[in-house]
């Protein structure tokens, strides 16, 4: 680890606080090709009206994330989803299960789910679920089993005669008193640890895989909280023998579906996080650090923390292979963070979208939806409409939980679908572009150095195309400056047209280093406040 930090440091001081690339190619799956949508089933729209979300209700609203009509601009475009916890739990999140092989009733039936991936593949979206395995909830029948001394459970999860004393990784109590005896649950005490080690439960976790890749169809599993698999006493995270399961487990999992998606939940600093990838444990975990990073660049109006940060990580994994985004269920929503400002919002969309990695949006994060701990806030319906009390997400009764609101008006999907200077629609723009330029998908990423600290701009590599993206994070305009790199893929000259934008292409780009670094390239005149424009060049 020492010595990756140290690399990683080198890297950022060569190329002067702007990593570029190191990698010539760049690996081209499935995912890389998909714009994610991340689902709480229980918000995100009701399709019998007893105020809880349902899978039809997902069913229903399918058209919303995509139609299945390239030539259509009026849905999302996104290529992906998924689904948080569908499966039988006590709980209104569902992250502690009580049966990995139902569906919870309030979510409908496993008839509703293969309908609903059967009609999500007709439109090119791929669907994942919820895999949630380092826990289960402690009215599962294997912890009562094992709770109750049943020798076929007893090691199910793990037990202590006494209280071993110590505290979790972030402080927390992860001994809990059972009778005379005490179990681990990292997460609290309704969500008993499941002691991997054991190879019945293991065997378990797979049978409940492949049931689900095989039986019901889904594309691949986002696996929550990996780095807590397996304790080694007092080492809770990222112990060796969780990497070794992982490794196993990534072998078992090709051995079904060699295409299938599995992304994990690494909440640790990258260089944590991109060890789960590089040794083939999953193919893709999500990018804490990144995410970070193009929020603080939209609310501070600075390119750099964003520059810096992307350059560095997209340098640490293989090529793309990371999950990307602004955030998720266990965060406060965007523009909360961003204190209502719709533009910065756009701003931050842009780095995401035309960034490198496999990008996944939170449900409601294309309308602007707020919310701020606790975790029921932050996982409110839908706004579909402005029906008063219901949202559009749901008819005969009020919802499971008050729809969310907002500091504006107008965080609904019917009051932007139209408009064309909304966030929705700004979205469905930057979705639509990524998902027909390869470049955006797959490429390679080169930050670049501009005079006017308030643009970002980077480029993009592949098949042929190159893209410069420019992002003005400022409510200033930004005139009269200058970009350059100390290394990139180019060489020769290319002719600039702007592909996605107000801004007009000031010319050509000529005069490389041998590197294919430059200096003084003027992309365009000026850039609006909040304003992102993309650039195409074509060699001459």
């Amino acid at each position: 680890m020492r010595f990756r930090l140290l690399a990683a440091l080198l890297l950022i001081i060569a190329s002067g606080a702007r990593v570029i690339s190191a990698q010539e190619t760049t690996p081209n799956h499935w995912w890389n090709e998909r714009v994610f949508y991340e689902i709480f089933v229980r918000s995100f729209f009701d399709s019998d009206g007893d105020g809880v979300g349902d899978l039809q209700g997902i069913l229903a609203k399918l058209d919303y994330l995509n139609d299945g009509d390239a030539d259509t601009s009026s849905d999302l475009g996104v290529t992906g989803v998924w689904l948080m916890p569908v499966t039988v739990s006590p709980s209104y999140h569902g992250y502690n299960v009580t049966d990995y092989l139902q569906i919870d009733p309030d979510y409908g039936t496993m008839e509703d789910m293969r309908a609903l991936i059967a009609a999500a593949h007709e439109r090119g979206i791929a669907v994942i679920i919820d895999l949630v395995i380092n826990h289960t909830s402690n009215q599962h029948p294997w912890f009562l089993a094992s709770a109750t001394g049943d020798p076929d459970y007893a090691d199910w999860y793990i037990w202590a005669d006494e209280d071993p004393g110590y505290r979790g990784p972030d402080g927390q109590t992860v001994w809990h008193p059972f009778g005379d005896r005490f179990y681990y649950g990292v997460f609290g005490s309704n969500m008993p640890d499941l002691n991997l080690s054991n190879p019945d439960v293991t065997a378990a976790i797979y049978e409940i895989s492949r049931f689900w890749l095989e039986d019901v169809g889904v594309d691949g599993f986002r696996m929550d909280a990996i780095k807590h698999l397996i304790e080694d006493g007092q080492t809770q995270v990222s112990t060796p023998a969780t990497h070794a399961w992982l490794s196993a487990y990534d072998d078992f999992i090709d051995s079904i579906n060699s295409e299938a998606l599995t992304i994990g939940e690494v909440w640790s600093s990258t260089f944590d996080a991109d060890n789960y990838v590089i040794d083939s444990e999953v193919d893709l975990t999500f990018d804490f650090d990144v995410a970070n990073a193009l929020l603080q660049s939209a609310q501070s109006q600075r390119s750099a923390g964003a520059a810096s940060i992307t350059g560095r990580d997209f340098g640490l994994y293989p090529a793309n292979q990371y999950g990307s985004f602004l955030s998720n269920h266990d965060q406060n929503r965007i523009l909360s963070q961003l204190r209502g400002n719709t533009d910065a919002a756009k701003t931050a969309a842009s780095m995401l979208l035309l960034g490198p990695g496999v990008p996944f949006l939170y449900y409601g994060e294309e309308i602007g939806m707020e919310g701020e701990k606790p975790d029921e806030h932050i996982r409110t319906p839908m706004q579909w409409d402005d029906t008063p009390t219901t949202g559009g997400f749901t008819t005969d009764r009020a919802p499971w939980i008050r729809i969310g609101g907002g500091s504006g008006e107008g965080i609904t999907v019917a009051a932007q679908t139209d408009a064309q200077d909304s966030l929705l629609t700004h979205y469905r723009q930057l979705i639509a572009l990524r998902n027909t330029h390869p470049a955006l998908q797959h490429g390679s990423y080169t930050a670049m150095d501009c005079s006017a600290r308030s643009v970002y701009a980077f480029l993009r590599e592949a098949d042929e195309e190159r893209l410069l993206v420019l992002i003005n994070l400022s409510d200033d305009p930004a005139e009269a400056f200058e970009c350059g790199a100390r290394a990139s893929g180019l060489s020769g000259d290319f002719t600039a047209s702007t592909l996605f934008g107000d801004a007009t292409a000031a010319g050509n780009l000529t005069g490389f280093e041998d590197d294919g670094g430059f200096s003084g390239y003027m992309p365009v005149g000026s850039l609006s406040p909040f304003s992102t424009t993309v650039i195409q060049l074509m060699p001459q």
